[in-house]
């Protein structure tokens, strides 16, 4: 018996389901809406299929309580959409990249309540949405273990700007300006492409060289972590741009670098400290001393706008709302 259904197409979009999962309390599991979202979760309980495919025929077999998405995938194209609750609870939390707007358009009038990661979102959630939607603020549930967790304080660097063919992100400009202002420096770069940039042109191609290049660097690694919390956790400084990892940073109270020379036409959100060009002196000022005043009264007057509840709870929020659901 499956009573929560989760639903993703994309390995990388389990995270926001683990982080949810162990405060469930009815039977759940998880079906793979691609090949490449087959057997990628060591914590979440698989349905096997035979076809990925076969959507509609796999969800009436295993005929849940409710099902739950954190996609658009094909959404409006299931007659399973009219026969169960569908709950949509965000992948990340992007600020700047009309990500709302897309979310409300493919999923309108095919979800039945959508679980917003702050009030800004749920503000235009409920503009977008049908009143028969019901929307709840949670917050980010990926990002709750970064709440009061202690810095490594061991001069630690992530570097995780958004993707470029869906993003519009900073990659492609920054990726090897960013190897060259750590190499041969006293601080550890973690280098964490978005895993679509792993894989489609033109962001692989750029990372095929930074890997090769970070196999000559003794103070870089090419991060494998399949989701990014460890990584967060284990960094002092964050590089990136209106990637939805800022706002799980946030969390962490600690200083981070946005690059705003982006692919997209778009301003990028000034939650951090902004430049189009980044040098290690910099750096080491944000290690040692945090984000300028300026920037902190700046960073906190987003907080505000964007509502996020950081409590370490959001994964408990996100179990109830569905779990009603259930009943």
């Amino acid at each position: 018996m499956v009573s929560i259904l989760y639903t993703f197409d994309r390995e990388f979009m389990k995270k926001t389901f683990e982080a949810v999962d162990g405060h469930v309390d009815v039977p759940s599991a998880y079906l793979p809406l691609a090949p490449e979202a087959r057997g990628c979760s060591d914590e979440l309980r698989e349905v096997n299929v035979d076809d990925v495919e076969a959507v509609d025929e796999n969800v009436f077999d295993v005929d849940p309580d409710v099902v739950v998405r954190n996609h658009t995938f094909r959404a409006g194209e299931f007659r399973y959409e009219d026969e169960y609750p569908v709950v949509h609870v965000r992948h990340g939390a992007s600020y700047g990249r009309d990500e709302v707007e897309t979310t409300v358009s493919r999923l309108k009038d095919h979800i039945d309540a959508a679980l917003a990661p702050g009030t800004w979102w749920a503000d235009r959630y409920r503009e977008g949405f049908s009143d028969d939607t019901r929307v709840e603020v949670v917050g980010i549930p990926e990002a709750d273990r970064l709440v009061n967790a202690d810095p490594p304080r061991r001069r630690r660097v992530l570097y995780a700007p958004t993707n470029h063919n869906y993003g519009g992100g900073s990659y492609l400009d920054t990726a090897e300006h960013v190897l060259d202002v750590f190499e041969g420096t006293d601080f550890h770069l973690r280098f964490r492409p978005h895993p679509m940039d792993r894989t489609e042109e033109p962001g692989r191609s750029v990372t095929d060289r930074c890997k090769e290049r970070i196999e000559e660097m003794p103070n870089a690694v090419f991060d494998r972590n399949e989701t990014p919390t460890e990584s967060l956790l284990d960094s002092d400084v964050l590089l990136s741009d209106y990637s939805g990892i800022v706002t799980e940073w946030l969390h962490t109270d600690r200083p981070f670098v946005q690059f705003t020379t982006l692919a997209a036409d778009a301003e990028v959100p000034k939650l951090g400290y902004q430049t189009r060009r980044l040098d290690v002196e910099t750096v080491d000022e944000l290690y040692e001393n945090g984000l300028p005043d300026d920037v902190l009264r700046r960073q906190e007057s987003f907080r505000d706008e964007l509502g996020i509840p950081m409590d370490g709870r959001a994964g408990e929020r996100v179990a109830t709302e569905v779990t009603a659901c259930t009943q």
